[in-house]
């Protein structure tokens, strides 16, 4: 995996981050750290690690991601979680599935065969499958968790999306532009533990509402979005 960095969005993520990294230190690989200058507690925590820190020039989950991407040197990029909800053990058959079976993209999901949420309640599945059922009839995507950016790339794929969604609407915009771009994608069943500490920094209302609008925006404007 030596031509794979994770991109690792972290907002206040001091307690759980260095388990993180510990967990992932014996493999070889690249990660860049994406968090704002001002994220002092996180950035201490940071100090005996090794790994690369990039300071977002905006706010936002979706911004970090961004500019992680365009930091990375590799060949292979993934979007990996900064709270160790993601696991690790994941990382080698997805990317896989880009080396040996020639997708460009892979979606990691939760709801799959063999595949399972922990940190899940009631609120996030029922969203988590009416984002994906909406994705799904509106786009003609054929993914199964529209939500989880779990996600191992090419890198160069990313950097072509163009993306510009400095928030959670970045979630669905990844999935949304691999279908515009008729890219040769696919999910792999995965299993989200909970976090390891530290409290959730997504707001299940206010940032799905953010995300149903996105939908239904791109949906009507097909001059940006013609997935079709």
């Amino acid at each position: 995996m030596n031509e794979l960095t994770l991109v690792i969005p972290a907002k206040e993520e001091a307690e759980s981050l260095p388990l993180v990294l510990d967990e992932i230190k014996g493999l070889n690989l690249k990660v860049i750290i994406v968090l704002a200058d001002d994220d002092l507690k996180t950035i201490d925590a940071l100090k005996n690690y090794d790994c690369e820190i990039l300071y977002q020039s905006q706010r936002g989950y979706g911004n970090a991601i961004i500019e992680g991407i365009k930091k990375a040197q590799t060949k292979y990029i993934a979007i990996f979680y900064a709270d160790g909800s993601t696991d690790p053990l994941f990382l080698n058959p997805m990317l896989d599935k880009i080396l040996n079976e020639k997708y460009q993209i892979v979606f990691g999901s939760r709801y799959e065969k063999n595949a399972k949420s922990y940190d899940d309640d009631i609120i996030t599945r029922i969203g988590n499958f009416g984002f994906t059922l909406v994705g799904n009839l509106l786009f003609s995507l054929k993914i199964s968790d529209i939500l989880f950016t779990y996600i191992v790339a090419e890198k160069q794929i990313m950097e072509n999306m163009d993306l510009k969604s400095n928030d959670y609407c970045l979630c669905t915009e990844i999935p949304l532009k691999s279908k515009k771009m008729n890219l040769k994608y696919t999910t792999h069943p995965c299993i989200e533990r909970k976090r390891f500490a530290g409290k959730k920094k997504v707001k299940a209302i206010k940032d799905g509402l953010k995300i149903l609008f996105s939908l239904i925006k791109n949906f009507f404007n097909s001059s940006s979005f013609d997935t079709k």
